[in-house]
């Protein structure tokens, strides 16, 4: 097999980032999220361009996990990042988030997740391997709900490992 001079694993990894885009540019325009949707957003804490509070780097060196479901102000979206108010424990929070950043996009009512390659900050990343994490493992803000208790269903995980370069 010849050499991938193209890349197609950061281009699809670049066009799935635009259903986030997309998916987040919708949301900003009206101000609320449709029906039951809700998202899950883990990102690099120490990527270049992610902008958080001191309080919440030293809470979270590596990445963190938000969720946009009821309590969410001033988004706005560019073509490379996000920005967001969120409230944690009580203290409200700006956020900046690059688009290549994140790391994991999960919206539990339709069972929809995307995992990408992102290395972590101090990793190689021509080796650099990611474990997926699951959601309930990564620390979410407060939301001021409690869970249902409802039997989550397996999620559909978009892989690009099979779009990968093997070596």
């Amino acid at each position: 097999m010849g050499q991938d001079h193209i890349r197609y694993d950061i281009l699809a990894q670049d066009a799935l980032r635009g259903v986030i885009r997309k998916v987040l540019s919708e949301v900003a325009a009206t101000g609320r999220l449709p029906g039951d949707h809700h998202f899950f957003i883990t990102f690099l804490t120490g990527a270049p361009g992610v902008r958080v509070s001191q309080h919440l780097k030293s809470k979270y060196p590596e990445q963190m996990t938000i969720v946009v479901q009821h309590q969410f102000w001033d988004l706005k979206i560019s073509d490379t990042q996000f920005e967001i108010g969120l409230s944690f424990s009580d203290t409200p929070e700006r956020l900046v988030i690059p688009f290549n950043a994140i790391r994991g996009f999960y919206d539990p009512s339709v069972n929809f997740e995307l995992e990408f390659e992102v290395p972590l900050v101090d990793e190689d990343q021509a080796s650099a391997e990611i474990t997926a994490i699951p959601v309930d493992s990564v620390a979410k803000p407060e939301t001021g709900e409690q869970n249902s208790g409802e039997e989550k269903k397996p999620a559909s995980v978009v892989s690009l490992d099979s779009f990968r370069k093997k070596q």
